[in-house]
């Protein structure tokens, strides 16, 4: 499952291309664009050796994002590959099904390939994205996050405020139900505090986003 997850679009020439890829990007948005680039990694597939040592490597703060990450960093102490892969399996694949379905489709309907699927593919269609023929439902979460990543730092193209727009109407409404889901999970170690960093990210992005433009 996970190999054609993140990733499982293709990015075309779009019209606003040009123009907007010369866009200043400030340091605030490219810190938001690499946390949204780890949730799709990590929501992709399990991490591998060198992942789990960088990830080890994280400090925090007194944040809440800062506390996130300590406890991530402290997970990918504990963890191996081995350990994380089983978590990923039993979470999110299984034997028939996992514990979870990252899907928006689930958690806005109850079923899978209904109309919030629709809805995403009628969106990155306007960006110029297509999916790669086998990859996994577009509404995905870590395809929705990858895309967010892409719209903030400037390699997706796209409009002024593309990223709130995509957010609002893509993950605002149920992928914070998600990430708690995953970080109430008794018998996740590593996942768990990707659960913790998901929902820490959709809170700061929701509160962020709520203010005026």
């Amino acid at each position: 499952m996970a190999s054609n997850v993140a990733g499982g679009y293709e990015r075309m020439q779009h019209p606003l291309s040009d123009h907007v890829s010369g866009r200043a990007v400030d340091e605030i948005d490219r810190a938001r664009a690499r946390e949204y680039a780890l949730l799709a990694t990590l929501l992709a597939r399990s991490p591998d050796p060198q992942m789990i040592k960088r990830l080890a490597l994280l400090r925090g703060d007194a944040s809440p994002l800062g506390t996130a990450h300590a406890a991530l960093g402290a997970a990918a102490g504990r963890a191996s590959e081995e350990s994380a892969g089983r978590e990923y399996f039993n979470l999110f694949v299984g034997l028939g099904r996992g514990q979870l379905s990252p899907y928006a489709s689930h958690y806005l309907t109850g079923s899978l390939y209904s109309r919030p699927l629709a809805r995403v593919r009628e969106s990155l269609q306007h960006l110029g994205i297509e999916p790669v023929q086998g990859s996994e439902p577009e509404d995905h979460v870590a395809i929705l996050c990858e895309v967010m990543a892409g719209l903030i730092d400037g390699s997706l193209a796209g409009p002024a405020g593309i990223d709130r727009d995509f957010f609002q109407k893509h993950l605002a409404a149920w992928a914070k139900r998600f990430f708690v889901d995953l970080e109430e999970v008794e018998s996740a170690d590593f996942y768990r505090s990707v659960g913790s960093l998901g929902r820490v990210m959709m809170d700061i992005e929701t509160e962020a986003y709520s203010l005026p433009i």
